[in-house]
């Protein structure tokens, strides 16, 4: 497909082929996820590491086309609907504050629910699936639809599926599928003392 290669970086430095796949894709196919391969991108979540190995995160997951995926959808900011509608699963990815051994806070808690999704991602890359992390959704909204106690912070909404061609999308969305991926030059952000 021509946005994989449109999307896969010239880095400065060689980097591992999977990192160089995996990107937020936009446009997904009709082609629906086997649980059997949603479960093995969930296993490779579960292998982040985490603080004192507490494993913070937790998932919650709907199919297209079931009630629970239309409630998860509904959750989300105009932005994120018209694109995200078309993908195979929706994710709810939570992060328990408080430590298990003694429910102190875990101020560890979203860095390793974010380490776990990062894990989630470059596995669901690894099987040619790809998916969007979304931060644009109504968080009252997400607590109250699904009864998200304040022991858990929400730390992202996340969608997979396979790729489909970027001329199905609003213009908007059709050229950020279309343009090459950027990143800060290393100067900007390393810095040696």
């Amino acid at each position: 497909m021509e946005t994989i290669k449109i999307k896969t970086p010239n880095t400065t430095y060689p980097i591992n082929a999977l990192l160089l796949k995996r990107w937020s894709a936009l446009s997904f196919s009709e082609k629906q996820i086997e649980e059997t391969d949603l479960l093995c991108i969930f296993e490779a979540a579960s292998w982040a590491a985490s603080s004192m190995n507490e494993q913070p995160w937790e998932y919650h997951y709907a199919y297209r086309g079931t009630p629970s995926f239309e409630k998860m959808w509904n959750c989300l900011l105009e932005g994120n609907k018209s694109w995200s509608k078309n993908a195979s699963v929706l994710i709810l990815s939570l992060a328990r504050k408080n430590l298990h051994r003694n429910n102190l806070p875990n101020r560890h808690a979203l860095y390793d629910t974010g380490a776990a999704n990062t894990n989630l991602m470059l596995q669901a890359a690894a099987q040619d699936i790809y998916g969007h992390q979304m931060g644009g959704f109504d968080m009252d909204k997400t607590k109250s639809e699904f009864s998200i106690s304040d022991d858990y912070e929400i730390a992202c909404f996340i969608c997979l599926g396979y790729l489909d061609t970027p001329e199905k999308l609003e213009d908007k969305f059709r050229v950020r599928e279309i343009i090459p991926r950027k990143r800060k030059n290393l100067q900007e952000f390393v810095k040696k003392w």
